[in-house]
């Protein structure tokens, strides 16, 4: 520590003294400080997340459906997958710090190292929240856009309201979980924009070492704002940061191929696709004379250039010895194309069968080149931040293991559709595939959040913190228009006969959530409950339903709508919650003997979400809502300004986005891992066997799905998930006797 002077510590005495803190200053004077140059920001801490949360199987998709009849399992082991070498793909909702935690720290560990450990993570990170968030859906013939949820905006937008400070520590500790998951020989890409691209470079240099700082990639994508009233030049570029853990990593060699215009600088070329290059001048004679010709334009002492340069160029083949000739288009340039430099002008845009409708997506030509590059065929990639799932379907077709993650349940959706359809093409093409896997993280410990953010040396912290979810269970009764009730643990109010539990404000309700207050309500003999819940967990629906009306409590799962927060909404008791989706299926049995089939026919989905109710709309103008499950039009005509509803939703149906069967659900047990044991959780994993969704090509969904066989003599529990348009799922399960 530097000596300091008597005005200094006088200084130093004086902001103590006032509870201010002190200036940047003081800190390098009082401090020893190893680095030369350090990021520092507001609450900053190297501390990170070490909370370790099981996950859940909640869905397996072992191969793409049968078209035709599913023929029972002919032995005891499934062999109708392409499974290769043990490994399951994995699909992880939930919120990314506590996956890498739980990836970082649990028992999947294991798994992973098992594999040789993650070769190469690729995020892109939200840089505008609500372009990363607010989706545009279709359905019947309207597009509608979907707004975030409100655990999204808690989750990021939060954090970009909260400025830079927020956002770098929130990159930070997630980097910081990264780097630990990583091989010894990974490579991590960084990908983002000019809002973060500073932030982001200061952050990787810290925690990865600048000396493990390998490029700066510029990728031209989509081009910004061309008015002319923008008084600045037009942005058009993107920037990705490739770290490496260490120096010793993961690369292969990538090439890029020459645009028309580069080809035009070069005259000379001789039938045989050949070009001159220009000669180098080397006075003294010191240089390896080779002759080029391959026409009269050349001297017939060929060009002369530095002999090391020479050698270099023969060995890389760049140079010819059989023809004597420089082969195409430019120098660098081998059979492969031109080494690939660190602009990147020359990919395509994202193409028209790619998108699925992410205004942040990325083409698939971006991530090709960048798992190529880093990685190798069986090594795992990973992606936290995964959006429409681009870099695991990529993966995946260049034979590459996987693990994506995301905050959205729309993400999670939009990627399984996609990995199923990338698993049919490469069926029809014979190509192997892996199965993969949709994960919960589960068992939430609300303990964990409890005072997670305050400060251990403010007094009676905890009670602050009781305080504020007293005060978040207030307000969510208020809006309920319910009743508060006191001397229960899971119950804070009541409406008419109904006991009212709340979910947690940040975190989406979980099985485990439920059991608890179902628990509680049999002790205290109560009938009816309602849960309230701004989110479910995957596969949350009917069948929570019946498995409380098997206990006798009639159930009710409610989501909290967003206009909660409305002050003036709850005032006028404005604020309507919405129940979670209905689904109704009937089973259709076929056929004699000891082997029947079935087949499941969906006959109607009810869901009941309101959005942008409330319109203020301008003389001519017209906007869609949706009012209790109902897509509605509504027009203010130009001259009389008379307002006109149109229902849009023409079938329920036009719900519908995806569905999904499987046909022997009690078939394979769900079990967590705890410690060095599988432990079974009493749930079962859904098991796809057969499945139907709309694409951007085919808006189209079948509502009967195809005949599985079935044995005579025992009862069939059969499972059938549907995802709304909205990413939203629910489950019914129902039995069938043959």
């Amino acid at each position: 520590m530097t000596r300091l002077t008597d005005h200094e510590i006088r200084d130093i005495s004086e902001y103590l003294q006032n509870g201010k803190p002190l200036p940047d200053k003081y800190r390098f004077l009082l401090f020893e400080d190893k680095r030369e140059v350090e990021l520092v920001w507001n609450g900053k801490t190297a501390e990170v997340t070490n909370v370790i949360l099981p996950f859940q199987t909640i869905e397996t998709v072992d191969e793409p459906r049968d078209e035709t009849k599913i023929k029972m399992q002919a032995s005891l082991f499934d062999t109708g997958g392409r499974q290769i070498s043990g490994w399951t793909n994995k699909l992880i909702w939930g919120d990314n710090k506590l996956i890498l935690s739980s990836l970082k720290n649990g028992s999947m560990r294991e798994e992973i190292e098992k594999q040789g450990g993650i070769k190469l993570i690729y995020i892109d990170p939200p840089f505008d929240v609500g372009a990363d968030f607010s989706m545009n859906v279709e359905i019947g013939d309207t597009t509608l856009t979907k707004q975030a949820s409100v655990i999204e905006e808690i989750a990021y937008r939060d954090t970009w309201g909260k400025g830079a400070d927020s956002f770098i520590a929130m990159i930070y500790e997630r980097l910081s979980l990264m780097k630990d998951l990583l091989a010894e020989d990974g490579s991590i890409y960084v990908h983002c924009d000019w809002r973060t691209t500073g932030y982001m470079k200061s952050v990787l240099d810290e925690l990865f070492g600048d000396g493990n700082f390998r490029n700066e990639i510029i990728w031209q994508g989509a081009v910004g704002d061309t008015s002319e009233k923008n008084k600045k030049f037009i942005k058009s570029h993107d920037t990705i940061w490739l770290f490496t853990k260490n120096d010793s990593y993961t690369w292969n060699e990538v090439y890029q191929q020459f645009s028309d215009a580069s080809e035009k600088q070069y005259k000379n070329k001789d039938e045989k696709g050949f070009y001159r290059i220009a000669p180098i001048d080397n006075p003294g004679g010191s240089g390896y004379q080779y002759s080029l010709g391959y026409g009269e334009k050349m001297p017939a002492n060929g060009y002369r250039m530095p002999k090391e340069t020479a050698l270099k160029w023969l060995e890389e083949g760049i140079l010819d010895v059989r023809q004597g000739r420089v082969p195409g288009r430019k120098l660098y340039k081998n059979q492969n194309g031109v080494r690939c430099r660190d602009v990147w002008a020359d990919l395509p845009s994202l193409q028209g069968s790619e998108n699925q409708g992410y205004a942040t997506q990325k083409p698939e030509a971006l991530l090709e080149r960048i798992i190529k590059a880093s990685s190798n065929e069986g090594d795992l990639v990973a992606d936290f931040f995964m959006g429409s799932g681009t870099t695991i379907a990529v993966a995946e077709k260049l034979g590459r293991k996987w693990i994506g993650s995301d905050l959205g349940k729309f993400s999670i959706n939009t990627a399984r559709k996609r990995m199923i359809a990338v698993q049919r093409e490469l069926k029809k093409a014979g190509q192997d595939y892996r199965a993969f896997e949709i994960l919960n993280l589960g068992k939430y410990e609300r303990q964990y959040y409890i005072g997670q953010h305050i400060d251990e040396r403010v007094e009676n912290a905890a009670d602050l913190e009781r305080q504020r979810e007293m005060a978040f269970a207030d307000l969510i009764t208020q809006a309920y228009q319910a009743e508060k009730m006191d001397g229960f643990t899971t119950f804070v109010a009541k409406k008419n006969a109904r006991a009212v539990a709340i979910g947690p404000v940040n975190l989406p309700v979980s099985r485990d959530f439920v059991n608890t207050v179902l628990t509680e309500a049999r002790e205290k003999q109560i009938t009816k409950v309602d849960i309230l819940a701004f989110d479910f967990e995957l596969g949350m629906g009917d069948n929570a339903r019946d498995e409380a009306k098997e206990m006798g409590i009639d159930l009710a799962l409610k989501y909290i709508p967003r206009d909660v927060f409305d002050k003036r909404a709850i005032e006028k008791k404005q604020v309507k919650f919405y129940d979670v989706s209905y689904i109704e299926v009937k089973p259709i049995v076929r056929g004699r003997g000891n082997v029947k089939t079935v087949a499941i026919e969906l006959t109607d989905f009810a869901c009941f979400y309101n959005q942008d109710v409330n319109t203020n709309l301008r003389p001519g103008q017209s906007k869609a809502i949706i009012r209790s499950g109902q897509v509605v039009k509504i027009s203010k005509d130009k001259d009389t300004e008379i307002e006109s509803e149109e229902i849009l939703t023409r079938h329920w149906s036009d719900w519908i986005d995806y569905w999904s069967v499987d046909f022997d659900y009690e078939s394979r047990p769900e079990t967590v891992r705890e410690g060095d044991d599988d432990v079974a959780t009493g749930n079962f994993v859904f098991e796809n066997d057969w499945q139907s969704f709309r694409t951007k090509k085919n808006r189209q969904i079948e509502l009967t799905s195809v005949e599985r066989e079935i044995a005579g003599g025992r009862r069939y529990k059969i499972a059938i998930k549907v995802v709304d348009i909205f990413g939203n799922d629910t489950m019914k399960i129902i039995e069938v006797g043959v």
